[in-house]
This record gives structure tokens, C-alpha cells and sequence, in this order.
């Protein structure tokens, strides 16, 4: 009687949470996926009509004749979108991995210092922080003002409005992400096996690649999804740093339900996006399953 009080107790202890997720998340993305199947309206929102236009259009638009014929202007930005999210990951990795293996190296009273200087940035509104960089990479910006004062160019590099400045705004802004899975897997790490590794003769590179990156994998992966899923739909910086000539899926689904006022559409866009998460998560979990929790020994 008392381990089925104690079920009871502990499963009434998650209606709140389960209340909250059903509310906040399931119920939204329902209505999304409703609203998918549904046919614009006149001016906005939607009709009662179901309709399966929304994903058509994905693939398929109508030419002068009523004809459907295969247009792959949106496939290009979704195959955009997923490149400029893997740079931005490879960027992130590149940069994070080095700065959560030394401040996993510091000594204990150090760490929280520099895990404090890697957060602050999220002390400052994102917009804030992407507009900076306009400041910095256009034309009379300081990389352009810099390299003119030193003679290296004689006129301005187009930096700004590029895939390049758009990849660069979000590792910017999510390599945080990457820093802290990481460091927290390296955290764990067993110095010993590192002295172990040096007294068999090999070297610091050696034992970067087949001790400290293998032990540090979960880490790595999950980093590089809490990169790739916010980089994949992120849509204020395509929109500053893009200038608007690289459209992203999420400045797409943005103006979807903005200017453009197809409800349906951007529906059916989030709905391709969440299946591309979706895709990733499971992938991940598989692999997590196979090396036994994602962890390798």
C-alpha cells in the first residue's frame, strides 16, 4: 500500500507539468499542424476548407495555363537554410571546443568565472547584439575602416548581406550553446587517462583525438544540435545580416504570417522545419542508444 502511495504521490506531482507542457507546446503545434491543412483567407488567418495547397506549394506552382509545374525556389531556401545551420554548427564547434577544454582544465574556483563570461552576452537583447554587427561589417564598418587605414584594401569588401555575415551572426550568438554541453562532458573527464596516454609515448595531438574528443562526444553532439535547431528557423539574423536577399525557412515562415498573410503556408513551413528537429533528435537518440547512452568507454 505504501509503494502505491508513493506512485500516486509521484505521478500527481507531474500534473502540473504535464498541464503545462500539453498547454504551451502540444496545443500550439496542433493548431499549427490544423491550420496546415486549411486554405487561406481573403485577408489573412484561414477558411474552414481543408486544403493540402499549403505543402503543394512546397514543390508545385501554377504557370500561366493553370498548370501545376515544379518550382524549386522554396527547396533551395530549405537546402539554404540547412547549410548556413551545419556552417554555423561547424563554426560553433570549432570555436567552442577549445574554450570548453581550457576552462575545463582551470582550476575549480576559475571555472565559474569564465562560465560567467561566456553567459553575458545573453544579458543583451539579440537584437541589440545583431545590429552591432551591421556596425562592424559594413562597408564603413570597422573590419572595412580597418583594413582601408592599413592599406590592405583600397575599397570595401562586401562582408554584409552575405550567407557569410548570416553564418557569422548565429555562430555569434549560439556558440554559448556549444560551449556548455561540452564542458560539461569534459568536466568529467579522467585526467589520468590523458597521463596514460602521454607516459605510451604519444603526443598531445594523439591524445586530443583518440582520448579527449571520443569521451567528450556527447557533449559534441548535443552541442551541435542545441546549434543546428535554433540556426535552421532563426530569422532575425537572416533578416538584418542577410539584408533580405538570403531568405532562411524562418524568415520565410515569418513573412508568411506577417506581410504575406498565408497562414496556411507558414503553417505547412513550420511543420517541414519541426520534422527536420524531429529528424535530428531521432538520430541523436539512436546514436545515444547504440554507445550506450551516448556515452563511450
Amino acid at each position: 500500500m505504501m509503494q502505491v502511495g508513493a506512485k500516486i504521490r509521484s505521478h500527481a506531482a507531474l500534473i502540473p507539468a504535464t498541464v503545462v507542457i500539453g498547454v504551451f507546446m502540444i496545443v500550439p503545434i496542433l493548431i499549427i499542424l490544423v491550420y496546415s491543412f486549411l486554405a487561406p483567407g481573403d485577408y489573412g488567418g484561414v477558411k474552414a476548407e481543408f486544403s493540402i495547397d499549403a505543402y503543394r506549394r512546397l514543390l508545385f506552382q501554377r504557370d500561366l495555363f493553370d498548370q501545376m509545374v515544379f518550382d524549386p525556389a522554396y527547396l533551395k531556401i530549405a537546402f539554404r537554410s540547412v547549410w548556413v545551420a551545419v556552417v554555423s554548427v561547424i563554426g560553433c564547434l570549432a570555436l567552442g571546443f577549445p574554450v570548453a577544454y581550457y576552462i575545463a582544465c582551470q582550476p575549480e574556483e576559475r571555472r565559474n568565472i569564465y562560465l560567467l563570461l561566456i553567459t553575458i552576452p545573453f544579458w543583451t537583447n539579440l537584437l541589440i547584439r545583431t545590429y552591432c554587427w551591421i556596425l562592424v561589417l559594413r562597408d564603413t564598418g570597422l573590419i572595412n575602416g580597418g583594413l582601408m587605414r592599413l592599406g590592405l584594401i583600397d575599397e570595401p569588401l562586401t562582408l554584409l548581406y552575405t550567407e557569410g555575415a548570416i553564418a557569422l551572426g548565429l555562430i555569434y550568438t549560439y556558440v554559448p550553446f556549444m560551449v556548455l554541453p561540452i564542458y560539461a562532458a569534459l568536466e568529467r573527464l579522467d585526467r589520468r587517462l590523458i597521463e596514460a596516454a602521454r607516459d605510451l609515448y604519444s603526443n598531445r595531438w594523439v591524445a586530443l583525438r583518440y582520448v579527449v574528443i571520443p569521451l567528450a562526444m556527447p557533449g559534441i553532439i548535443a552541442g551541435s544540435i542545441l546549434v543546428f535547431i535554433p540556426a535552421l528557423g532563426a530569422f532575425i539574423a537572416p533578416d538584418l545580416l542577410g539584408g533580405g536577399k538570403n531568405l532562411m525557412l524562418g524568415s520565410l515562415v515569418q513573412l508568411q504570417f506577417s506581410s504575406a498573410r498565408n497562414w496556411p503556408f507558414g503553417s505547412a513551413l513550420a511543420m517541414v522545419i519541426m520534422a527536420m528537429v524531429l529528424m535530428c533528435l531521432f538520430f541523436y537518440a539512436r546514436s545515444a542508444k547504440k554507445n550506450g547512452g551516448g556515452i563511450q568507454h
